[in-house]
């Protein structure tokens, strides 16, 4: 991936202040603009080209949309429910959170809830500071020997699990993406929700909120559970349906609950919170000192490896850029994306695009495919300007103008020479490119059948013709620009002589009109790249 260019950055909410240290010695400009109402920073944010925040700011539609300078959107913590990812894909706007930033100390707060919901600890301070001494009314229970059910075995989940096993609790869980080998390896027993929620005496969850995971925890499953069973959510409101939740509590089927996360914050509907069972937060999962320096360094240092286009670490809507950061892969890039233009350029009267077919050969490309078929896709749907497509929304884009993008890759062992081909369908015709890269410089090797006798060098202005050979052909070419006031800087012939065939030459400049080579050729475009 090309390095993005990012000179103003804002930050929205309270980050650590090594956070805007480190993009200031990185030559990033930053604003820090606090408890900004959603109309102040859709007014405000057209000024950046970043924006960094953590869970308050709303990063909607109407705000990624009032960005038109925005390249990246980070969050400083896990997640990012409050960011319009397909918002952001769409408009091309990179968005990256610090996954592991605050793992720990979420893991941390989660084993302390889970101990006093054992040991009703906040009760009998309460009672305590009130005078008190009530030994009988706190009666509690050993962790030792008891069953925790993970939901979620994540970073998070993890740690959770190392943790409460040092207290002798048997760890059980569930998640669709980790490996059940993965999880054996750090003393969790996977299986399904049916099998989980008979065996537990406390539940944990550790998912991200979304459609699969709301309610999660709601009036049937608690039905499964063990009368009195545990649960913490230190993850996201909404994953345990808090009526249910209330109802389970005052029928005694839930024996207490340790809540840090809710579905509205602050919470308006007080009766959770104020019922004796329960030990609340005011989401203070990543609420530590660390968590706080980790996230906002980890933020910072990530968009400056974008920036310095080094690395790609944390994004959630862009991981076909995590392999494009090397200079070779950086000219495989340029390659497509000018055989992309070049193909647009020569089938501009034929459009529109239908079908695209990138195919590669060699060793070097076979983990290329992704990020090839972007790349062309942006030089095919790029309108000369330098906004529009880019490798984060190029796909995005083609399927909503209808065009279908394949990719693959062939040949085996002692495959060939390094090259990638590109066919487009056309209102029913298909067009076709050949190109590679040369001594790092990306060059046309073949267009619509015509193989060109000296690879075309794909940078700077560029005249394509289409016509049969003859003894006149330069010269009424060469006559043309002059006329323009054009120079002519190389020009590269295709190696058949027979039939119309594809010519390039490279130019001084653009020709204000190619009206002046139609009684020449049968068809010229011209591009800069």
């Amino acid at each position: 991936m090309a390095p993005v260019s990012i000179k103003r950055i804002l930050i929205s909410e309270s980050v650590d202040a090594c956070c805007k240290k480190i993009l200031q010695e990185n030559d990033i400009e930053v604003t820090e603009r606090q408890n900004m109402t959603k109309d102040e920073l859709i007014d405000e944010i057209k000024n950046y080209d970043g924006l960094v925040v953590r869970s308050a700011t709303k990063v909607t539609a109407e705000v990624i949309n009032a960005g038109c300078n925005l390249k990246i959107i980070g969050r400083a913590g896990t997640g990012v429910d409050n960011v319009d990812v397909d918002a952001a894909t769409k408009n091309g706007i990179i968005v990256m959170n610090t996954p592991s930033g605050n793992t720990i100390s979420a893991a941390e707060l989660t084993c302390a809830l889970i101990m006093s919901l054992s040991r009703h600890v906040p009760q009998a301070d309460m009672s305590m500071k009130a005078g008190k001494w009530d030994r009988k009314k706190f009666m509690g229970g050993e962790l030792y020997g008891k069953v925790l059910g993970i939901v979620g075995l994540g970073r998070i989940g993890k740690e959770v699990a190392t943790r409460m096993q040092s207290f002798g609790m048997r760890t059980i869980g569930y998640d669709p993406i980790t490996p059940v080998e993965v999880s054996a390896s750090w003393g969790v027993e996977q299986m399904s929700l049916e099998q989980l929620w008979p065996q537990c005496d406390y539940i944990t969850v550790h998912t991200p909120l979304m459609p699969s995971t709301t309610g999660l925890l709601n009036d049937e499953s608690f039905a499964k559970c063990k009368k009195g069973v545990k649960v913490v959510n230190c993850a996201r409101g909404g994953i345990i349906d808090e009526a249910a939740l209330l109802r389970a509590l005052e029928s005694g089927q839930c024996g207490g609950a340790g809540l840090d996360v809710y579905v509205e914050e602050p919470p308006k509907e007080r009766a959770l919170v104020n019922h004796p069972n329960v030990v609340s937060c005011p989401h203070l999962g990543a609420s530590t000192k660390e968590a706080q320096a980790r996230c906002g360094q980890d933020i910072a240092l990530q968009i400056v490896d974008m920036v310095k286009g080094t690395a790609l670490v944390g994004a959630v809507n862009a991981q076909v850029l995590a392999s494009t950061f090397s200079p070779e892969c950086q000219q495989w890039i340029r390659l497509g994306e000018a055989m992309g233009a070049v193909l647009r350029a020569c089938t501009s009267s034929k459009q529109p695009y239908s079908q695209v077919q990138v195919s590669t050969t060699g060793d070097g490309l076979k983990k290329s495919t992704g990020f090839l078929g972007s790349a062309v896709v942006v030089g095919l749907l790029s309108g000369g300007s330098g906004s529009g497509p880019n490798l984060v929304n190029a796909l995005t884009l083609a399927k909503e103008t209808g065009l279908e993008v394949t990719m693959k890759h062939e040949g085996g062992a002692g495959e060939g020479a390094a090259c990638v081909v590109v066919e487009v369908s056309v209102n029913g015709t298909r067009s076709r490119a050949q190109g590679s890269v040369l001594a790092q410089v990306p060059v046309l090797e073949e267009l619509e059948g015509s193989a060109f006798r000296q690879p075309v060098p794909l940078s700077g202005h560029l005249l394509f013709f289409k016509a049969a050979a003859s003894a006149q052909l330069l010269p009424s070419v060469t006559g043309a620009l002059a006329s323009a006031g054009v120079e002519m800087e190389s020009f590269s012939a295709p190696a058949a002589r027979g039939g119309d065939q594809w010519y390039c030459v490279g130019i001084s400049s653009l020709m204000g009109d190619l009206g002046s080579l139609k009684a020449v050729v049968k068809e010229a475009a011209q591009i800069t790249i």
